[in-house]
C-alpha cells in the first residue's frame, strides 16, 4: 500500500521530537508500509537534502537505543521530502496538490502539527485545493480549541469538508502500552470485571506528574494551563478507559460509544463542589534534581502577573449504577516531586478481619504509564517468621506483597511506542484509539465551569517546585478518609 504522510509543521518541536522518531521506529521494525513518502511542510526555505540533514541532526537528541545508525538513517531518509508552504496562502496548497497528484498514493495522511488557531484554516484550504478526497485522512493534535465554543467551531469546520471517519483526533495517552493493556485487562480476562464496581472499589486515583517546568513552551503554556493541557484530554480519556462499560465488540464506534456514556455521566460542577473539589496551583521557586529552579512567574515567556495554573487536583464522580459514590481523584502538574503517571485502583478492605494487618491495608492495582510501563497488584500475605507469638495470638500478621509486570522486561524490543502505534493506525485507517467529536465536546462541557470560575477567581495556590503540589490537594482527598499514595 502506497501512502503519503504530510506533516504540517514539519520543522516544529512535535515533528522532530515525537513524530519523526516514531516513524523511524516503525521503519526499523518493518511495520511502516513500503511505498511510503513523508513530506515535511513549513515556511523554512529548505531543499529535500537540507530537510534530511535537519532531521538527522535532531535525532542526536533522541535516546540512544532509538537513535538510528548512519546506515539506517540513510535508508529512512530516502522517504523524506520537503515543501515550503505559507499556510495562509491558497496558492501554496495548490503546489502541495500537484505534488501529491503526481504520485497518486493509495492513502494521503495530513498531520496538522501546528498551532491550534490554524486548524480551521488548514482544513478549509485542504478542501479548497480538492485534497479532501475519500483517500485523505486528517490528524488533529490537541488542544482542539480553548473552550467548548471554539472546539465546536473547529469540529463544524472539519465536518463541512470531511467525514467523521476521515478525522483522527489524536490523544497519545491512548496509544501507551499500559492503557492498551488496561482494555485487555478489563475486557480480555474474567478475573477483574466482576469486582470492577462500587461494591469492591473504594476510590480511583489518576496522577500525571511532570518534574520539568514549562521549558521552552512558556508562551504557549501561559495561554493554556494544566486544565486545558492535560485534564480535558489525557486525564478524562483515562477516566473513560477505567470506567466504561464493556463494549459490544472491539470496533471503533462501539468503544467510543461507551466512553461517551462515561463523559455524560460525570457529575456536573456546582458552586459548592467548585470550592471543595477543584484545586489549582502554580509552582514557585524550589529544588529539582538537587538544584534550585525558578518559579513559574520567572520562566521565559511568562507574564509576571500570570494566574495560569500549573497544577490541578479534582474530585469527580460518575453518576451511574456501577460507580455511584466512588470518588475519582485526578491530579496533574509541572515541577512536581517526580515524573510519574499512573492509575491506582484502591479496593475496599475485607468486610470482616480475621488476620492482623497493617492499619488501612487493602488491595491495590496500579497501572504505571510513565516512566515505567506495567501493572502492579498489591496484596496481603501471611508473614513467614519464627518470632514468638504473644498474648495468645494464634495467627501470623499479614504483610504487603506485590505482583509486578514490567512491560519493558516482559516484551522488550517487541513494544511499540504510543505515537508509533497511532501513526500506523492512521495509515491503516483504524479509529479505535482516536477521539470522536462528541466525546471531545462532552469533555469540554464538563471542564468549562472550571474555566469560567477560575477566569474570575484569584491567583492559584502556590507550591514549591519539587513537591507534590498545594497542601489543599491532600486536604481535598483527606476529607473522604483517603490519601495520595506517597502519603500512605
Amino acid at each position: 500500500m502506497s501512502f503519503d504522510l504530510v506533516l504540517f509543521g514539519g520543522t516544529g518541536d512535535l515533528a522532530w521530537r515525537k513524530l519523526m522518531p516514531a516513524l523511524f521506529q516503525a521503519f526499523r521494525h518493518g511495520s511502516l508500509p513500503e511505498g511510503g513518502r513523508i513530506i515535511g511542510v513549513a515556511r523554512d526555505d529548505l531543499s529535500d537534502d537540507q530537510y534530511r540533514e535537519l532531521i538527522e541532526s535532531r535525532f542526536a537528541a533522541v535516546e540512544g537505543a532509538k537513535r538510528p545508525s548512519p546506515e539506517e538513517f540513510k535508508k529512512f531518509a530516502s522517504m523524506l521530502y520537503f515543501l515550503r508552504m505559507d499556510l495562509s496562502k491558497p496558492g501554496h496548497y495548490a503546489q502541495l496538490a500537484d505534488m501529491l497528484k503526481r504520485r497518486n498514493a493509495d492513502t494521503v495522511v495530513m498531520y496538522v502539527a501546528t498551532a491550534p488557531a490554524l486548524f480551521t484554516q488548514v482544513v478549509e484550504q485542504i478542501a479548497a485545493a480538492n485534497l479532501n478526497t475519500p483517500r485523505t485522512r486528517v490528524v488533529l493534535e490537541k488542544p482542539l480549541g480553548h473552550d467548548l465554543a471554539s472546539n465546536r467551531a473547529i469540529n463544524d469546520a472539519v465536518r463541512k469538508v470531511l467525514t467523521e471517519k476521515q478525522v483522527f483526533r489524536i490523544d497519545h495517552y491512548l496509544g501507551k502500552p499500559s492503557v492498551q493493556n488496561l482494555f485487555a485487562l478489563r475486557f480480555g480476562n474474567a478475573l477483574f470485571e466482576p469486582i470492577w464496581r462500587r461494591e469492591h472499589i473504594a476510590n480511583i486515583q489518576i496522577t500525571i506528574a511532570e518534574d520539568l517546568g514549562v521549558e521552552k513552551r512558556g508562551a504557549f503554556y501561559d495561554q493554556t494551563g494544566a486544565l486545558r493541557d492535560m485534564v480535558q484530554n489525557h486525564a478524562l480519556q483515562l477516566v473513560c478507559a477505567i470506567a466504561m462499560e464493556p463494549p459490544i465488540n472491539a470496533h471503533a464506534d462501539a468503544l467510543r460509544d461507551e466512553k461517551l456514556k462515561v463523559l455524560r455521566s460525570l457529575k456536573p460542577w456546582t458552586p459548592e463542589t467548585l470550592g471543595l473539589h477543584a484545586i489549582r496551583g502554580q509552582y514557585t521557586a524550589g529544588t529539582a534534581y538537587g538544584e534550585r529552579v525558578p518559579g513559574y512567574l520567572s520562566e521565559a515567556g511568562i507574564d509576571p502577573q500570570s494566574r495560569t495554573e500549573t497544577f490541578v487536583a479534582l474530585r469527580a464522580e460518575i453518576a451511574n449504577w456501577r460507580w455511584a459514590g466512588v470518588p475519582f481523584y485526578i491530579r496533574t502538574g509541572k515541577r512536581l516531586a517526580s515524573r510519574d503517571a499512573r492509575i491506582e485502583v484502591n479496593f475496599r478492605p475485607t468486610p470482616h478481619a480475621i488476620f492482623r494487618a497493617p492499619a488501612g491495608a487493602a488491595n491495590r492495582l496500579v497501572i504505571n504509564l510513565q516512566p515505567k510501563d506495567g501493572l502492579e497488584l498489591h496484596l496481603l500475605s501471611q508473614a513467614q517468621n519464627n518470632r514468638k507469638r504473644s498474648n495468645g495470638d494464634a495467627t501470623q500478621p499479614l504483610a504487603p506483597v506485590q505482583l509486578d509486570l514490567d512491560f519493558d522486561k516482559r516484551f522488550g524490543s517487541e513494544r511499540v511506542g504510543a505515537y508509533e502505534r497511532l501513526l500506523l493506525d492512521v495509515i491503516d485507517g483504524r479509529l479505535n484509539l482516536f477521539v470522536r467529536s462528541d466525546e471531545q465536546e462532552e469533555a469540554w462541557r464538563w471542564v468549562e465551569p472550571l474555566i469560567d470560575s477560575w477566569s474570575s477567581d484569584g491567583t492559584p495556590r502556590p507550591y514549591a517546585a519539587g513537591t507534590w503540589g498545594p497542601s489543599a490537594s491532600s486536604a481535598m482527598i483527606a476529607r473522604d478518609g483517603f490519601s495520595w499514595s506517597e502519603e500512605q
